[in-house]
């Protein structure tokens, strides 16, 4: 146990275990469990809510409660693999998404995942996420800064659960409180639907009006949006809220009375939002990314010089783990998958710039744009297979494997960071419990699907799976389908992405809007965005009225607010899917 501040960014003590055998075991366990709970959260809420302190906690009921020398760098490794696992498990969106087009009869999509085939796909797939990311941990970590919210939320978790001392105790109530609040809270919640009806329900959102009751617009009766707005900073919640107020406030009642989009209903208007905010970020990433090709070409050459022993982990490992890897995929997607072998390694080519500019997206917003960057591969795919929905599909799941990894990767790396754990020790989690959350998702998402259903009135959802599968059909026509308007205002944003990004280089960065807040304030919930934003004012008000209070409690009270929803989501469902509660009505 130790006292040692959050902020301090320590190293770890010589004596402490890290890699040990009770973590390793203890890391495989917690990574099945999560690999195979976590398709049901994802289908029944429609997002995948933070598994990192999820897993914090399991690991602490795994090691903590059982070894007194347990400590926090020990649960670092159990975190990880279960972040892994559940990184993997979230792929569960993919499956479905094939599984709603071979619904379609008229598309004529036959192509079918078998547990085996999709064990060998996301294995393949997800190992290679793991390994182009590992290079980027200094450039976005160590280098940037960038925020990475939740794995602050998970350091703060896997400190207070290792800790004690006056500031320890004072951390873990502030942490306690909020953890227990957001959770009751929903719990209480419609969208929930657990003890509503017996008790009490809160509404899912306040609605601003009849047009933000259709395009889930208002405030948010969530505590991890709250704790994300407080943990990001006010700059990009902002430019956040510009995006959200611009897409879902003023667009809609244009795009509707042109005739550009048939309804005044979000999935509708997503369909054209979703191409100028999809631009808007890969501009503005790619961009930010080249004016610091100094930065990345010297995180490049220190890592190809690490030492076997030095704490990062090796370039030489790094590009053979890469080859393997790619060749594996290359090999499971023409024998199991009949795509070409041009097909695969154009999209693990193509992936990569996605992968950076989702990495930077995540640690700047907290939210990880997987979906989109996943689209815009679909849209590639439309262009250079035209018709070929089996290989759009194959072609965006690619590109989703790579990013979910890497973003629960980085996010893992921002949690070592700021406990001192060893990276290559981290990558070691990542990457053994890849293959176990790809056979727990492989093997569980068959029975959920034959237990409930996917998709129609009474089956799981998924509405992530949905707009996959719709924009599929959607290109499976040509471009000439896409909505009128949509290639037009991509350019534009594509423009404006780039400016943006350049003017945040000169000293009146302070009044220029966050191109990465932009994009994604236009395609999350315009109700998540909204309470982010009143996160952000809370952070503000509280640093300029107590400063002294507002640095020792606002991290610990902002990840309690993200762990207790987080939890809840998680632990629910579970407990629906063992007969141990059922949802209401």
């Amino acid at each position: 146990m130790t006292d040692t501040p959050l902020h301090a960014n320590p190293k770890r003590p010589a004596g402490a275990g890290e890699f040990t055998p009770r973590a390793v075991i203890a890391a495989l366990f917690v990574a099945a469990v999560i690999g195979g709970s976590y398709p049901y959260v994802v289908m029944k809420l429609g997002f995948g809510p933070n598994i990192s302190v999820v897993s914090a906690f399991f690991g602490y009921l795994c090691l903590g409660l059982v070894f007194k020398d347990y400590n926090r760098w020990e649960n670092n490794i159990v975190q990880t693999a279960g972040t892994s696992a559940g990184q993997t498990a979230f792929l569960c969106v993919l499956m479905a998404a094939f599984d709603m087009l071979r619904m379609d009869p008229a598309l004529g999509f036959t192509l079918q995942l078998t547990p085996v085939t999709s064990f060998l796909w996301l294995t393949t797939a997800g190992l290679l996420g793991v390994f182009l990311a590992v290079p980027m941990r200094r450039h976005f970590v160590v280098d940037e800064k960038l925020t990475y919210a939740d794995g602050i939320a998970a350091a703060e978790t896997l400190v207070v659960l290792d800790s004690h001392g006056e500031e320890a105790r004072g951390a873990a109530r502030s942490m306690g409180a909020g953890t227990a609040v957001s959770a009751v809270l929903m719990i209480l919640r419609e969208d929930a639907r657990v003890l509503a009806a017996a008790w009490y329900r809160i509404p899912e959102m306040l609605a601003f009006g009849d047009v933000g009751a259709k395009l889930a617009f208002g405030v948010s009766w969530s505590l991890l949006s709250l704790g994300s707005g407080m943990l990001v900073g006010m700059r990009v919640n902002a430019s956040m809220l510009a995006g959200t107020l611009l897409s879902w406030w003023l667009l809609p009642p244009f795009l509707v009375s042109h005739g550009w989009v048939a309804e005044m209903a979000r999935k509708k208007i997503l369909l054209w939002v979703m191409w100028p905010a999809t631009g808007m970020l890969i501009a503005g990433g790619l961009t930010a990314l080249f004016m610091r090709w100094r930065v990345l070409v010297r995180t490049f050459q220190n890592l190809s010089g690490a030492s076997v022993d030095s704490e990062d982990f090796p370039m030489t490992w790094v590009l053979g783990g890469s080859a393997a890897s790619g060749l594996a995929l290359v090999v499971v997607q023409k024998v199991c998958l009949d795509i070409p072998v041009w097909m695969t390694l154009f999209a693990i080519l193509a992936s990569v710039p996605l992968m950076l500019v989702g990495l930077r997206v995540l640690g700047e917003t907290n939210w990880g744009p997987i979906s989109a960057l996943s689209n815009m591969m679909q849209a590639v795919f439309g262009l250079i297979a035209p018709g070929n929905v089996a290989a759009n599909m194959v072609a965006s799941g690619v590109t989703g494997s790579i990013a979910t990894e890497s973003e629960g990767l980085m996010q893992d790396y921002k949690t070592g960071e700021m406990i001192g754990s060893s990276a290559r020790a981290l990558t070691y989690a990542q990457l053994m419990a890849v293959p176990v959350g790809a056979a727990a998702v492989s093997y569980v998402y068959p029975l959920l699907r034959d237990t409930y259903g996917i998709g129609g009135e009474h089956g799981l959802q998924s509405p992530i799976s949905q707009k996959w599968a719709g924009f599929a059909q959607l290109l499976s026509k040509g471009l000439s389908a896409l909505p009128p308007g949509a290639i037009a205002a991509l350019g534009i944003a594509v423009v404006l992405g780039i400016l943006f990004t350049l003017l945040e280089q000169t000293k009146h960065k302070a009044y220029v809007p966050s191109p990465t807040g932009l994009g994604i304030g236009m395609l999350v919930p315009g109700s998540a965005i909204v309470t982010m934003f009143l996160g952000g004012v809370l952070d503000w008000a509280w640093n300029k009225l107590d400063p002294k209070s507002w640095d020792r409690h606002l991290v610990p009270l902002a990840s309690g607010f993200v762990a207790g929803e987080a939890i809840v989501a998680v632990v629910l469902p579970i407990l629906v899917a063992a007969g141990l509660m059922t949802l209401q009505p």
